[in-house]
């Protein structure tokens, strides 16, 4: 039972779309990751994603539409809804979603990481 102080751990990320494990709950992650440009469309069959912005901004695309995420703002994103997150500058997100989730969902590519990095 440790406090997290975010900005410290975000310090610590240096790449963008690489999320690291910042704790575990309940079967939970609570991921932290640095997004910078476009991610892969993709979905998730089993899992519910939660989207927090730390800092800076972001768009979740959608086929249909998009969402704008500023600061302090927060998205689920239903499984088996499709979605890409862009952002323009580097934007710091924390994610809550089943351990078992895959960053790229239902999409295996070279940003696929099998394996998360603990911060």
């Amino acid at each position: 039972m440790e406090k997290v102080n975010i900005a410290e751990k975000f310090a610590h990320i240096k790449e963008s779309w690489k999320p690291h494990i910042a704790a575990e709950l309940n079967g939970q992650m609570v991921k932290l990751g640095k997004f910078t440009g476009e991610f892969v469309w993709h979905h998730h069959e089993h899992e519910d994603e939660m989207f927090l912005v730390a800092k800076g901004r972001f768009r979740m695309e959608f086929r249909d539409r998009h969402v704008w995420l500023e600061e302090g703002e927060f998205l689920v994103v239903p499984r088996g809804v499709e979605h890409r997150p862009v952002a323009e500058q580097e934007c710091w997100v924390v994610l809550f979603e089943p351990a078992s989730t895959l960053n790229t969902g239902n999409v295996v590519n070279e940003r696929t990481l099998h394996e998360l990095q603990r911060v």
